[in-house]
Protein backbone atom coordinates (compact mmCIF):
# COMPACT_ATOMS: atom_id res chain seq x y z
CA UNK A 1 0.00 0.00 0.00
CA UNK A 2 2.89 2.24 0.56
CA UNK A 3 4.10 1.83 -2.89
CA UNK A 4 0.50 2.79 -4.31
CA UNK A 5 0.52 5.68 -2.20
CA UNK A 6 4.22 6.80 -3.81
CA UNK A 7 2.87 6.34 -7.23
CA UNK A 8 1.88 9.65 -9.27
CA UNK A 9 -0.39 7.45 -11.76
CA UNK A 10 -2.14 5.56 -8.71
CA UNK A 11 -5.85 4.99 -9.16
CA UNK A 12 -8.58 4.30 -6.58
CA UNK A 13 -7.53 1.47 -4.75
CA UNK A 14 -9.91 -1.77 -4.20
CA UNK A 15 -8.95 -4.11 -1.38
CA UNK A 16 -10.86 -7.49 -1.64
CA UNK A 17 -11.13 -10.54 0.72
CA UNK A 18 -13.05 -12.44 3.08
CA UNK A 19 -15.60 -11.16 5.63
CA UNK A 20 -13.16 -10.36 9.11
CA UNK A 21 -9.86 -10.78 7.28
CA UNK A 22 -8.89 -7.26 8.45
CA UNK A 23 -9.26 -4.83 5.59
CA UNK A 24 -11.04 -1.99 7.79
CA UNK A 25 -8.17 -2.45 10.26
CA UNK A 26 -5.63 -2.44 7.83
CA UNK A 27 -6.79 0.82 5.97
CA UNK A 28 -7.45 2.99 9.59
CA UNK A 29 -3.50 1.77 10.24
CA UNK A 30 -2.65 3.41 7.14
CA UNK A 31 -4.61 6.41 7.39
CA UNK A 32 -2.50 7.50 10.13
CA UNK A 33 0.36 8.24 7.63
CA UNK A 34 -2.22 11.28 6.27
CA UNK A 35 -2.84 14.55 7.12
CA UNK A 36 -6.48 13.88 7.23
CA UNK A 37 -8.35 10.83 7.10
CA UNK A 38 -11.96 10.54 5.32
CA UNK A 39 -14.16 8.21 6.12
CA UNK A 40 -17.53 6.72 5.20
CA UNK A 41 -19.13 3.87 5.39
CA UNK A 42 -22.43 3.05 3.05
CA UNK A 43 -23.44 0.37 5.68
CA UNK A 44 -25.30 3.44 7.05
CA UNK A 45 -27.91 4.97 4.74
CA UNK A 46 -26.87 8.42 6.02
CA UNK A 47 -23.56 8.28 4.15
CA UNK A 48 -24.81 6.20 0.95
CA UNK A 49 -27.09 8.83 0.47
CA UNK A 50 -24.27 11.25 -0.17
CA UNK A 51 -23.76 9.44 -3.41
CA UNK A 52 -26.99 9.96 -4.65
CA UNK A 53 -27.47 13.56 -3.79
CA UNK A 54 -24.14 14.86 -5.21
CA UNK A 55 -23.67 14.06 -8.85
CA UNK A 56 -19.97 16.38 -9.23
CA UNK A 57 -17.13 14.72 -7.71
CA UNK A 58 -16.01 18.08 -6.49
CA UNK A 59 -18.95 18.78 -4.82
CA UNK A 60 -19.31 15.32 -3.47
CA UNK A 61 -15.88 15.83 -2.12
CA UNK A 62 -16.95 19.09 -0.41
CA UNK A 63 -20.19 17.07 1.19
CA UNK A 64 -17.93 14.64 2.56
CA UNK A 65 -15.20 17.01 4.02
CA UNK A 66 -18.40 18.48 5.81
CA UNK A 67 -19.84 14.95 6.56
CA UNK A 68 -16.45 14.00 8.50
CA UNK A 69 -16.47 17.84 10.25
CA UNK A 70 -12.65 18.14 8.42
CA UNK A 71 -11.15 21.23 7.29
CA UNK A 72 -9.90 20.68 3.11
CA UNK A 73 -6.08 21.34 3.67
CA UNK A 74 -3.18 21.14 1.33
CA UNK A 75 -1.61 17.91 2.77
CA UNK A 76 -1.64 13.89 1.66
CA UNK A 77 -5.48 13.07 2.42
CA UNK A 78 -7.27 10.06 2.09
CA UNK A 79 -10.83 8.70 1.59
CA UNK A 80 -11.61 5.47 2.64
CA UNK A 81 -15.11 4.15 1.14
CA UNK A 82 -16.21 0.95 3.20
CA UNK A 83 -18.91 -1.64 1.93
CA UNK A 84 -19.03 0.15 -1.42
CA UNK A 85 -20.40 -2.95 -2.79
CA UNK A 86 -23.97 -1.19 -1.47
CA UNK A 87 -23.81 1.69 -4.03
CA UNK A 88 -23.90 1.40 -7.30
CA UNK A 89 -22.94 5.45 -7.88
CA UNK A 90 -20.52 5.16 -5.78
CA UNK A 91 -18.83 2.35 -7.34
CA UNK A 92 -19.60 4.94 -10.70
CA UNK A 93 -18.04 7.18 -8.66
CA UNK A 94 -14.55 5.55 -8.87
CA UNK A 95 -13.78 6.63 -12.02
CA UNK A 96 -13.85 10.40 -11.69
CA UNK A 97 -12.13 10.06 -8.22
CA UNK A 98 -9.52 9.19 -10.70
CA UNK A 99 -9.89 11.46 -13.67
CA UNK A 100 -10.93 14.63 -11.79
CA UNK A 101 -9.66 14.42 -8.67
CA UNK A 102 -6.27 12.70 -8.71
CA UNK A 103 -4.60 14.57 -5.65
CA UNK A 104 -7.46 12.26 -3.84
CA UNK A 105 -6.04 9.12 -2.61
CA UNK A 106 -9.01 6.68 -2.40
CA UNK A 107 -9.84 3.01 -1.31
CA UNK A 108 -12.74 1.68 -1.05
CA UNK A 109 -13.85 -2.25 0.08
CA UNK A 110 -16.30 -4.58 0.68
CA UNK A 111 -17.45 -8.04 0.28
CA UNK A 112 -18.87 -9.95 -2.89
CA UNK A 113 -18.45 -6.85 -4.74
CA UNK A 114 -18.81 -8.35 -8.26
CA UNK A 115 -22.14 -9.84 -7.30
CA UNK A 116 -24.07 -7.87 -5.04
CA UNK A 117 -23.76 -4.66 -7.54
CA UNK A 118 -26.45 -4.00 -9.97
CA UNK A 119 -25.60 -6.05 -13.02
CA UNK A 120 -25.55 -3.01 -15.61
CA UNK A 121 -22.49 -1.36 -13.21
CA UNK A 122 -19.54 -2.68 -13.34
CA UNK A 123 -15.97 -1.22 -11.44
CA UNK A 124 -14.73 1.20 -14.25
CA UNK A 125 -12.48 -0.88 -16.41
CA UNK A 126 -8.92 1.00 -16.34
CA UNK A 127 -9.82 3.22 -13.26
CA UNK A 128 -9.00 1.32 -10.38
CA UNK A 129 -6.55 -1.52 -9.37
CA UNK A 130 -7.35 -4.31 -7.05
CA UNK A 131 -5.11 -5.32 -3.48
CA UNK A 132 -5.99 -9.19 -2.06
CA UNK A 133 -6.30 -9.21 1.51
CA UNK A 134 -6.16 -12.39 3.15
CA UNK A 135 -6.02 -14.34 6.62
CA UNK A 136 -2.78 -13.73 8.50
CA UNK A 137 0.51 -15.69 7.65
CA UNK A 138 2.97 -17.31 10.41
CA UNK A 139 5.11 -14.30 10.13
CA UNK A 140 2.09 -12.24 10.97
CA UNK A 141 0.43 -14.49 13.46
CA UNK A 142 3.78 -14.19 15.65
CA UNK A 143 3.77 -10.76 15.38
CA UNK A 144 0.29 -10.80 16.74
CA UNK A 145 0.98 -13.22 19.38
CA UNK A 146 3.83 -10.84 20.45
CA UNK A 147 7.01 -13.58 19.43
CA UNK A 148 8.93 -10.72 17.16
CA UNK A 149 12.32 -12.19 18.24
CA UNK A 150 11.17 -15.47 16.34
CA UNK A 151 8.97 -13.87 14.06
CA UNK A 152 12.50 -11.82 12.97
CA UNK A 153 14.43 -15.67 12.77
CA UNK A 154 11.48 -16.73 10.41
CA UNK A 155 11.60 -13.51 8.30
CA UNK A 156 15.80 -13.56 8.05
CA UNK A 157 15.60 -17.78 7.52
CA UNK A 158 17.70 -17.85 10.50
CA UNK A 159 16.14 -20.12 12.64
CA UNK A 160 19.17 -22.07 14.25
CA UNK A 161 19.03 -23.92 17.56
CA UNK A 162 15.39 -23.60 18.22
CA UNK A 163 13.67 -25.62 15.54
CA UNK A 164 11.25 -27.37 17.83
CA UNK A 165 10.36 -24.40 19.53
CA UNK A 166 9.36 -22.69 16.35
CA UNK A 167 7.64 -25.58 14.97
CA UNK A 168 5.66 -25.60 17.95
CA UNK A 169 4.69 -21.54 17.55
CA UNK A 170 3.74 -23.13 13.74
CA UNK A 171 1.74 -26.35 15.41
CA UNK A 172 -0.29 -23.98 17.17
CA UNK A 173 -1.17 -21.17 14.32
CA UNK A 174 -2.06 -24.44 12.34
CA UNK A 175 -4.20 -24.80 15.01
CA UNK A 176 -5.44 -21.46 15.88
CA UNK A 177 -5.46 -19.93 12.40
CA UNK A 178 -5.26 -16.78 11.07
CA UNK A 179 -8.43 -14.83 11.29
CA UNK A 180 -7.49 -10.85 13.08
CA UNK A 181 -10.17 -11.62 15.94
CA UNK A 182 -8.98 -14.86 16.51
CA UNK A 183 -5.01 -14.24 16.85
CA UNK A 184 -5.70 -11.48 18.91
CA UNK A 185 -8.18 -13.38 21.71
CA UNK A 186 -5.26 -16.25 21.37
CA UNK A 187 -2.62 -13.66 22.03
CA UNK A 188 -4.88 -12.28 25.13
CA UNK A 189 -5.10 -15.52 26.18
CA UNK A 190 -2.86 -18.05 24.98
CA UNK A 191 -5.86 -20.62 24.78
CA UNK A 192 -7.24 -22.41 21.83
CA UNK A 193 -10.52 -22.97 23.82
CA UNK A 194 -11.34 -19.30 24.60
CA UNK A 195 -11.45 -18.70 20.49
CA UNK A 196 -14.10 -20.62 19.79
CA UNK A 197 -17.06 -18.09 20.08
CA UNK A 198 -15.06 -16.04 17.57
CA UNK A 199 -15.39 -19.21 15.41
CA UNK A 200 -19.23 -19.69 15.75
CA UNK A 201 -19.64 -15.77 14.97
CA UNK A 202 -17.32 -15.63 11.85
CA UNK A 203 -19.04 -19.16 10.82
CA UNK A 204 -22.54 -17.65 11.32
CA UNK A 205 -21.93 -14.19 9.95
CA UNK A 206 -21.06 -15.98 6.63
CA UNK A 207 -23.95 -18.23 6.33
CA UNK A 208 -26.40 -14.86 7.16
CA UNK A 209 -25.27 -13.54 4.36
CA UNK A 210 -26.19 -15.84 1.86
CA UNK A 211 -29.19 -14.36 0.87
CA UNK A 212 -26.93 -11.41 -0.70
CA UNK A 213 -24.82 -14.13 -2.68
CA UNK A 214 -27.98 -15.98 -4.01
CA UNK A 215 -30.39 -15.07 -6.86
CA UNK A 216 -33.05 -17.88 -5.93
CA UNK A 217 -33.70 -19.92 -2.81
CA UNK A 218 -32.36 -23.01 -3.72
CA UNK A 219 -28.93 -21.40 -4.51
CA UNK A 220 -29.25 -20.23 -0.67
CA UNK A 221 -29.64 -24.31 0.30
CA UNK A 222 -26.91 -25.37 -1.53
CA UNK A 223 -24.40 -22.32 -0.09
CA UNK A 224 -25.86 -22.77 3.36
CA UNK A 225 -24.80 -26.54 2.82
CA UNK A 226 -21.72 -25.78 1.42
CA UNK A 227 -20.40 -23.51 4.52
CA UNK A 228 -21.56 -25.56 7.21
CA UNK A 229 -20.59 -29.68 5.84
CA UNK A 230 -17.63 -28.16 2.93
CA UNK A 231 -15.29 -27.93 6.21
CA UNK A 232 -14.66 -31.42 6.06
CA UNK A 233 -13.23 -31.81 2.94
CA UNK A 234 -10.81 -29.18 2.66
CA UNK A 235 -7.86 -30.18 0.65
CA UNK A 236 -9.25 -33.17 -0.80
CA UNK A 237 -10.26 -33.49 -4.67
CA UNK A 238 -14.10 -33.27 -4.96
CA UNK A 239 -16.66 -33.72 -7.37
CA UNK A 240 -19.83 -31.23 -7.68
CA UNK A 241 -22.07 -34.40 -8.51
CA UNK A 242 -24.13 -35.11 -5.10
CA UNK A 243 -21.37 -33.29 -3.28
CA UNK A 244 -20.99 -33.91 0.78
CA UNK A 245 -23.49 -36.65 0.68
CA UNK A 246 -25.97 -34.43 -0.84
CA UNK A 247 -28.93 -34.87 -3.77
CA UNK A 248 -27.59 -31.45 -5.06
CA UNK A 249 -26.99 -31.97 -8.98
CA UNK A 250 -23.42 -30.75 -10.21
CA UNK A 251 -24.33 -27.94 -12.45
CA UNK A 252 -26.22 -26.54 -9.19
CA UNK A 253 -22.90 -27.21 -6.52
CA UNK A 254 -20.60 -25.71 -8.96
CA UNK A 255 -22.77 -22.46 -9.07
CA UNK A 256 -23.08 -22.42 -5.07
CA UNK A 257 -18.93 -23.13 -4.94
CA UNK A 258 -18.27 -20.45 -7.92
CA UNK A 259 -20.39 -17.80 -5.84
CA UNK A 260 -18.53 -18.92 -3.06
CA UNK A 261 -14.92 -18.19 -4.59
CA UNK A 262 -16.20 -14.55 -5.34
CA UNK A 263 -16.21 -14.00 -1.40
CA UNK A 264 -13.03 -15.53 -0.96
CA UNK A 265 -14.47 -17.65 1.34
CA UNK A 266 -12.54 -20.65 -0.60
CA UNK A 267 -11.05 -21.65 -3.62
CA UNK A 268 -11.12 -24.67 -6.05
CA UNK A 269 -7.28 -25.44 -6.78
CA UNK A 270 -7.25 -26.89 -10.15
CA UNK A 271 -4.35 -29.14 -11.77
CA UNK A 272 -2.11 -28.44 -14.39
CA UNK A 273 -0.35 -31.37 -16.23
CA UNK A 274 2.68 -28.97 -17.18
CA UNK A 275 6.14 -29.03 -15.98
CA UNK A 276 7.02 -25.77 -17.81
CA UNK A 277 5.89 -22.43 -18.60
CA UNK A 278 2.81 -21.13 -19.25
CA UNK A 279 1.18 -23.58 -16.68
CA UNK A 280 -2.34 -23.93 -18.30
CA UNK A 281 -5.76 -24.87 -16.13
CA UNK A 282 -6.66 -28.16 -16.59
CA UNK A 283 -10.21 -27.23 -15.75
CA UNK A 284 -11.92 -30.51 -16.83
CA UNK A 285 -10.17 -32.56 -13.93
CA UNK A 286 -11.72 -32.70 -10.35
CA UNK A 287 -10.47 -29.51 -7.96
CA UNK A 288 -9.09 -29.81 -4.75
CA UNK A 289 -11.22 -28.18 -2.21
CA UNK A 290 -8.99 -25.19 0.05
CA UNK A 291 -10.57 -22.67 2.25
CA UNK A 292 -9.51 -19.60 3.35
CA UNK A 293 -8.37 -20.36 7.25
CA UNK A 294 -7.17 -23.65 8.58
CA UNK A 295 -8.22 -22.89 12.28
CA UNK A 296 -11.97 -22.43 10.83
CA UNK A 297 -11.56 -25.99 9.45
CA UNK A 298 -10.45 -27.47 12.32
CA UNK A 299 -13.72 -26.18 14.41
CA UNK A 300 -15.71 -26.40 12.05
CA UNK A 301 -14.61 -30.04 11.28
CA UNK A 302 -14.33 -31.39 15.15
CA UNK A 303 -10.13 -32.42 14.46
CA UNK A 304 -8.90 -29.21 16.55
CA UNK A 305 -7.90 -31.55 19.48
CA UNK A 306 -6.57 -34.14 16.79
CA UNK A 307 -4.25 -31.59 15.53
CA UNK A 308 -3.24 -30.32 18.73
CA UNK A 309 -2.18 -33.24 20.08
CA UNK A 310 -0.40 -34.84 16.92
CA UNK A 311 3.38 -35.28 17.26
CA UNK A 312 3.48 -33.96 13.33
CA UNK A 313 1.06 -31.93 11.62
CA UNK A 314 1.11 -34.42 8.69
CA UNK A 315 0.32 -37.13 10.99
CA UNK A 316 -2.95 -35.36 11.66
CA UNK A 317 -6.71 -35.67 9.83
CA UNK A 318 -4.90 -37.60 7.06
CA UNK A 319 -2.30 -34.95 6.39
CA UNK A 320 -4.86 -32.83 4.86
CA UNK A 321 -4.77 -30.07 7.26
CA UNK A 322 -1.00 -29.74 6.62
CA UNK A 323 -2.03 -29.42 3.19
CA UNK A 324 -4.46 -26.17 3.52
CA UNK A 325 -1.99 -24.75 6.00
CA UNK A 326 0.30 -24.87 3.20
CA UNK A 327 -1.84 -23.47 0.86
CA UNK A 328 -2.67 -20.53 2.95
CA UNK A 329 0.66 -19.77 3.40
CA UNK A 330 1.32 -19.80 -0.56
CA UNK A 331 -1.76 -17.68 -1.19
CA UNK A 332 -0.65 -15.17 1.66
CA UNK A 333 2.93 -15.09 -0.70
CA UNK A 334 0.53 -13.04 -3.34
CA UNK A 335 -1.58 -9.51 -3.31
CA UNK A 336 -3.05 -10.04 -6.54
CA UNK A 337 -6.60 -10.85 -6.74
CA UNK A 338 -6.07 -12.98 -10.13
CA UNK A 339 -3.63 -15.28 -8.48
CA UNK A 340 -4.99 -19.02 -8.28
CA UNK A 341 -2.99 -21.86 -6.46
CA UNK A 342 -2.57 -24.88 -8.90
CA UNK A 343 -1.13 -28.95 -8.07
CA UNK A 344 -0.15 -31.11 -10.82
CA UNK A 345 -1.07 -34.14 -12.39
CA UNK A 346 0.71 -36.81 -14.58
CA UNK A 347 -0.90 -36.34 -18.03
CA UNK A 348 -1.94 -39.55 -18.61
CA UNK A 349 -5.01 -41.67 -18.02
CA UNK A 350 -5.28 -43.83 -15.13
CA UNK A 351 -2.36 -42.40 -13.01
CA UNK A 352 -2.40 -41.69 -9.59
CA UNK A 353 0.87 -38.78 -9.79
CA UNK A 354 -0.10 -35.82 -8.11
CA UNK A 355 2.41 -33.11 -6.50
CA UNK A 356 0.70 -31.02 -4.13
CA UNK A 357 1.40 -27.63 -5.34
CA UNK A 358 3.38 -26.05 -7.74
CA UNK A 359 5.06 -22.36 -7.85
CA UNK A 360 5.87 -20.46 -10.73
CA UNK A 361 9.10 -18.78 -9.95
CA UNK A 362 11.99 -16.69 -12.01
CA UNK A 363 10.53 -18.40 -15.45
CA UNK A 364 10.61 -21.82 -13.49
CA UNK A 365 7.88 -24.57 -12.30
CA UNK A 366 8.79 -25.39 -8.75
CA UNK A 367 6.89 -28.82 -7.84
CA UNK A 368 5.61 -28.44 -4.05
CA UNK A 369 5.28 -31.71 -1.73
CA UNK A 370 4.07 -31.78 1.37
CA UNK A 371 4.60 -35.03 3.16
CA UNK A 372 7.38 -36.37 5.11
CA UNK A 373 9.60 -40.24 3.97
CA UNK A 374 12.39 -40.74 2.23
CA UNK A 375 13.47 -39.67 -0.57
CA UNK A 376 12.71 -42.39 -2.73
CA UNK A 377 9.76 -42.68 -2.36
CA UNK A 378 8.47 -39.33 -3.62
CA UNK A 379 7.71 -40.66 -7.08
CA UNK A 380 5.16 -38.41 -8.15
CA UNK A 381 7.89 -35.43 -7.48
CA UNK A 382 10.21 -37.75 -9.15
CA UNK A 383 7.78 -37.70 -12.51
CA UNK A 384 7.66 -34.19 -12.49
CA UNK A 385 11.03 -33.46 -12.58
CA UNK A 386 11.96 -35.94 -15.15
CA UNK A 387 9.50 -34.08 -17.07
CA UNK A 388 10.90 -30.55 -16.09
CA UNK A 389 13.67 -28.32 -17.73
CA UNK A 390 15.19 -27.32 -14.05
CA UNK A 391 16.50 -29.34 -11.04
CA UNK A 392 14.96 -27.86 -7.67
CA UNK A 393 12.00 -29.24 -6.03
CA UNK A 394 10.55 -28.73 -2.30
CA UNK A 395 9.46 -31.09 0.36
CA UNK A 396 7.17 -29.48 3.42
CA UNK A 397 7.94 -31.10 6.22
CA UNK A 398 8.45 -30.77 10.22
CA UNK A 399 12.40 -31.34 10.35
CA UNK A 400 14.72 -28.72 9.81
CA UNK A 401 15.82 -27.07 7.10
CA UNK A 402 18.32 -28.99 4.18
CA UNK A 403 19.16 -29.60 0.57
CA UNK A 404 19.36 -33.24 -0.88
CA UNK A 405 21.10 -34.07 -4.07
CA UNK A 406 18.69 -36.62 -5.39
CA UNK A 407 19.05 -38.76 -8.42
CA UNK A 408 15.33 -40.44 -10.52
CA UNK A 409 15.21 -44.06 -11.67
CA UNK A 410 15.45 -42.32 -15.18
CA UNK A 411 18.78 -40.72 -13.83
CA UNK A 412 17.88 -36.68 -13.56
CA UNK A 413 19.73 -35.16 -11.04
CA UNK A 414 18.29 -32.41 -9.01
CA UNK A 415 18.13 -30.90 -5.72
CA UNK A 416 15.62 -31.61 -3.03
CA UNK A 417 14.77 -28.30 -0.28
CA UNK A 418 13.44 -30.06 2.55
CA UNK A 419 11.65 -26.72 3.86
CA UNK A 420 9.88 -26.98 7.67
CA UNK A 421 7.01 -25.76 7.73
CA UNK A 422 7.55 -22.58 9.32
CA UNK A 423 9.26 -20.90 6.00
CA UNK A 424 6.76 -21.78 3.58
CA UNK A 425 5.61 -17.80 4.06
CA UNK A 426 9.48 -17.17 3.35
CA UNK A 427 9.73 -19.71 0.41
CA UNK A 428 10.94 -17.31 -2.57
CA UNK A 429 13.11 -15.79 -0.39
CA UNK A 430 14.32 -19.14 0.51
CA UNK A 431 14.92 -20.28 -2.61
CA UNK A 432 16.55 -16.86 -3.77
CA UNK A 433 19.12 -16.85 -0.76
CA UNK A 434 19.88 -20.71 -1.99
CA UNK A 435 19.68 -21.01 -5.72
Amino acid sequence: MNDWAKDVGRKPLVIRGARQVGKTTLVNEFGKNYGVYLKLNLDKQAECNLFDEFQDVNTLIDAIYVYNKQQKEEVATLLFIDEIQNSAKAIAMLRYFYEEASWLHVIAAGSLLESLIDKSISFPVGRVEYLAIHPCSFIEYLNGIGESFDQNLVENIEVTGVHDRIMQHFKNFTVVGGMPAVVNKYAEKRDVLAVSKIYDSLVASYVDDVEKYAYNDTLVQIIRFVINEGWKYAGQTITFERFGGSNYRSREVGEAFRVLEKTMLLELVYPTVYTQIPILTARSRKPKLIWLDTGIINYMAGVRDEVFSATDIQDAWRGKVAENIIAQELIALETSVLFHRKYWVRDKDQSSAEVDFVLEWMGKVIPIEVKSGINAHLRSLHQFMNRTNHDIAVRIWSKPFSIDHVKTIDGKEFRLFNVPFYYACVLEKLLQKYV
